[in-house]
């Protein structure tokens, strides 16, 4: 046997997870109900890290407040770190408040789940004007994101937004819907102040390719139809399909389900044009985006200039040749996140991912790092849903329990060792019970607007903290 199975078997596995968004938070479970660790094989001593004073990451702070699978996801979370056999470490920054070095002598593994938070580039001219936006800063803004600014410039009334996936339509949905329509989530106040006051009228949606090749889950594409007081407006040119179209529509349930919505919406749309709403949420296809424009060089976006295209038979799509502007003051692009290098790892900048070999982390020469693994978007890209982080964890879980007998063991094991350091570093971090003080804070804070508000008819369950010196005062009391 070697020292570290020696040393790591009188004592429990000690692994560190950094990120307590969702694929955190499954690793930590599905270490903990592994096999190994019900058959007494390994016993695990896990702490789970996080940069924010709060838990739960993307969902907390990537996903719209109004989604409507946003509840029952956090509530998943919540009942894995309530059970209290996994330590939560709140407002802790890798890099800053804790190194590699740390980890590695506290920790005999440590996983990194850091997710991907900035938005991917669109190298088109005009995308540093001003009034262009990355639409992940924008989720950031509305989710109440401690670390970005508290206000947003919603001055325009005809607003681009660039993508055809979820983060997309969130971006579009939350700035199309009414404000007041809002209310019943947890909405920042200064979100709901900003957005009561804007001004837009009209959201484009642009897609290269066509209603077929679409990126949106039914679900979301459904949530748009429930926005008040807000027309979809579609364009019959922009219905076209191809071979690989019709096949896709044939073979796949999800895809043949939002054809038929988008189809539906299309017929709809004039039968109930006698009544328009005072907003308008258009959903365009075939569009490819060339530049953003600004009149009489101000600086400020004023159009958006987009290329015709045409499928080509595959599915894919080609230029027409035809181009066509539309009148914006304001451009999102919300094409996909981008993973962020992480201090002491090797970083594919392209991918935006830390190398990894089914979630063993690699040095620079493609070697396995002993003891670093990585799960989540900063281990495949940012792709997929829910489903695929869990089995992105299980990979990434197997992988460390097949290691465990040749891990470097961690020179202070001892759990308190860690909090010590934390101490002596004047870090100011957050625990589970802190996070149960927030979260019930921020569930009084909805239910007392409710009692000031009766003639209202809304109920506000809760009201999000977003100062980060605020969440850190109410968690730790």
């Amino acid at each position: 046997m070697s020292n570290s199975a020696e040393t790591t078997s009188k004592r429990p596995l000690r692994v560190a997870i950094v990120g307590a968004g969702p694929a955190g938070v499954y690793a930590a479970d599905i270490l903990t109900k592994s096999n190994e660790v019900k058959d007494g094989d390994v016993e695990v001593s896990i702490d789970l890290f996080e940069a924010y004073p709060a838990p739960y990451g993307l969902i907390r702070y990537g996903v719209a407040p109004d989604h409507p699978r946003i509840k029952g996801i956090v509530n998943a979370l919540h009942k894995v770190l309530d059970r209290g056999d996994i330590r939560f470490l709140g407002n802790v920054t890798y890099g800053r408040d804790l190194t590699l070095h740390d980890f590695r002598a506290f920790y005999d593994a440590v996983i990194f789940s850091t997710g991907a938070i900035k938005d991917a580039d669109l190298n088109i001219p005009g995308i540093e004007l001003e009034g262009s936006f990355g639409g992940a800063d924008f989720v950031s803004w509305y989710d109440g994101h401690p670390d970005v600014p508290r206000e947003w410039p919603l001055n325009a009334k005809e607003v681009a937004v660039i993508g055809n996936g979820n983060v997309a339509l969130d971006v579009a949905r939350m700035l199309s819907k009414h404000a007041d329509d809002l209310l019943v989530t947890e909405i920042p106040d200064n979100v709901y102040a900003a957005l009561k006051a804007s001004p837009v009228t009209d959201v484009h949606v642009f897609g290269r390719r066509g209603p077929a090749q679409i990126k949106f889950t039914p679900l979301e594409l459904r949530e748009l139809s429930h926005s008040n007081d807000v027309d979809i407006v579609l364009y019959p040119e922009d219905f076209e399909f191809d071979e690989a179209s019709d096949e896709a529509i044939r073979s796949n349930n999800q895809i043949k389900t939002m054809v038929n919505t988008l189809t539906n919406w299309l017929v709809e749309e004039h039968a109930e044009a006698e009544q328009p709403s005072s907003r308008r949420l258009h959903l365009h296809f075939l569009h490819s985006p060339v530049e953003i424009l600004s009149e009489d060089g101000s600086g400020k976006v004023s159009s958006i200039k987009f290329e015709r295209m045409k499928l080509d038979g595959t599915g894919n799509v080609k230029g027409t040749g035809e181009f066509v502007d539309y009148p914006v003051q304001a451009v999102y692009r919300a094409i996909g996140y981008h993973g962020s290098p992480l201090d002491e790892l090797e970083y594919d900048a392209r991918r935006g991912v830390i190398p990894n070999d089914g979630g063993r982390v690699l040095d620079s020469d493609g070697k396995p790092v002993p003891g670093i693994y990585a799960t989540g978007w900063i281990k495949r890209g940012p792709v997929g849903l829910i489903g695929h982080t869990k089995g992105d964890a299980l990979e990434t879980i197997g992988c460390l329990l097949e290691d465990r007998l040749t891990l470097p063991p961690a020179e202070n094991p001892d759990p308190q060792a860690i909090i010590n350091l934390l101490e002596e570093r004047g870090i100011e971090y957050t625990t589970w019970e802190g996070w149960n003080k927030l979260d019930a804070h921020e569930l009084a804070l909805g239910a007392e607007w409710t009692a000031e508000n009766p003639d209202a008819g809304i109920v506000r369950e809760r009201i999000k903290v977003v100062p980060r010196e605020d969440m850190i005062e109410i968690s730790r009391g």
